[in-house]
C-alpha cells in the first residue's frame, strides 16, 4: 500500500510560527508532527510515500529526505493551494497504478487503531464523534453500515461523526474519477476543491465506503491543541533519561533535546525542548520551546516558542514565532 500525505498548507492558524516553519515541523512531544504520523505508518507496515508539498515544502522535503533514507519517497509540488481534492488530483499519476492508497493528512497525529483500517475490505474513512462537527467533513450512515452523505464542514450538521483525516481508498480509478469530476465541473466548497466532494460523487456512483472509529486523534492546527496533544503524548511516552541540569528541577513527564544547557530553573510538567536551547532563570510548564531558543528570567506557562527566539523577563502565556526576540527586563 502507498500512503499519500498533503502536507501544502500554509497553516494560517498557527502563525506566526508557520511564517517560517511549515506546520508539520513544529515540534510535539520531542519530535516534528510529521515524524510521528511517518513512525506510524512505518510501524504498520507502509514503506512507500508520497507527500504533497507547497508552502516551505523545500524545508519538509529535506527533513523527511535527511531522516528517512530507507523509505521510497516521492514528492509532488501543489503551486496553488486550492484544497485537498485538487492537492490529490496533481498527484494522481503517483498512485494511480496502485491497487489501494492510505491519504493520511499532514497535520493529523493518530494512534492505534491504523491497522483496523488497513485490513478493512473496502474503502473505509477514520472517524470520531465530536461536539461540534461543523469545523470538519461529517459522514453520515445509513441503515447498513455505509455511507451515504459526506459533507465538509456542515452548518447544520446531520451526524457528529467527523472524519479524522485517514482515507482508504480501494477504488483508485473510482477516486480519480471523482477528483477530475470536480475540477472539471468546478465544483467547490468554500472557494476549494474539497476531497469530500469527490468522496460523495463516489458514493452516488456506488462505491461502499465504512468508516472505521479512531479514538486518539490529535488534529494539530491550533496553539491550544498543540499543547494538549503535547501533554498527552508526553504522557504516554517512556519518560527519556536525562542528564542532570545545574540547580533545576525536572517535574516530568518532560522532552529535552540534544545540547541544552539549562540551569537555575523548573521545568514542567508536560514541556518539549527543542536541541541546542539555552533557560537560564526560567520556570516553565505546559510549553512547546523551539531549537536554539534561548530564554532567561522567565515565566512561561502555556506557551509556544518557535526556534531561535530569544526571551528576557517577562511572565506572561506566549505565542512567539520563529528568529523573535523580546526583552522585556
Amino acid at each position: 500500500m502507498k500512503a499519500v500525505i498533503p502536507v501544502a498548507g500554509a497553516g494560517t492558524r498557527l502563525r506566526p510560527h508557520t511564517y517560517t516553519q511549515p506546520k508539520p515541523l513544529i515540534p510535539v512531544a520531542g519530535k516534528p508532527i510529521i515524524a510521528s504520523i511517518v513512525d506510524e505508518l512505518v510501524e504498520a507496515g507502509i514503506t512507500e510515500f508520497v507527500f504533497i508539498i507547497g508552502y516551505l515544502g523545500d524545508k519538509i522535503r529535506e527533513y523527511i529526505e535527511t531522516k528517512y533514507k530507507d523509505l521510497s519517497l516521492e514528492f509532488i509540488y501543489q503551486d496553488e493551494r486550492l484544497g485537498l481534492g485538487h492537492a490529490l488530483w496533481v498527484a494522481r499519476e503517483s498512485f494511480e497504478k496502485s491497487e489501494e492508497v492510505l491519504i493520511v493528512l499532514g497535520d493529523t497525529i493518530f494512534e492505534g487503531e491504523l491497522q483496523e483500517i488497513l485490513k478493512a475490505p473496502q474503502s473505509c474513512l477514520g472517524v470520531k464523534k465530536v461536539e461540534d462537527p461543523r469545523d470538519f467533513g461529517v459522514v453520515v450512515m445509513d441503515d447498513h453500515g455505509f455511507i451515504k452523505q459526506v459533507v465538509e464542514k456542515p452548518r447544520i450538521p446531520k451526524s457528529n461523526l467527523a472524519i479524522v483525516g485517514i482515507y482508504k481508498i480501494t477504488e483508485i480509478p473510482n477516486l480519480i474519477k471523482a477528483l477530475q469530476y470536480i475540477i472539471e465541473e468546478n465544483i467547490r466548497t468554500r472557494d476549494e476543491f474539497q476531497l469530500t466532494d469527490a468522496l460523495m460523487y463516489m458514493v452516488n456512483q456506488g462505491t461502499k465506503f465504512t468508516v472505521c472509529p479512531v479514538e486518539n486523534w490529535f488534529d494539530c492546527g491550533k496553539k491550544e491543541i498543540l499543547l494538549e496533544t503535547n501533554a498527552m503524548l508526553l504522557k504516554r511516552k517512556i519518560q527519556e533519561k536525562l542528564p542532570k541540569f545545574d540547580n533545576t528541577i525536572i517535574i516530568p513527564p518532560v522532552s529535552i533535546g540534544k545540547n541544552c544547557k539549562i540551569s537555575n530553573s523548573i521545568i514542567g510538567p508536560n514541556v518539549s525542548v527543542g536541541d541546542n536551547s539555552n533557560l537560564n532563570y526560567t520556570i516553565v510548564r505546559n510549553s512547546i520551546i523551539g531549537s536554539f531558543a534561548s530564554i532567561e528570567e522567565a515565566v512561561l506557562h502555556r506557551s509556544i516558542i518557535g526556534n531561535d527566539a530569544s526571551i528576557k523577563g517577562l511572565s506572561q502565556s506566549l505565542n512567539i514565532g520563529d528568529n523573535t526576540e523580546i526583552d522585556f527586563s
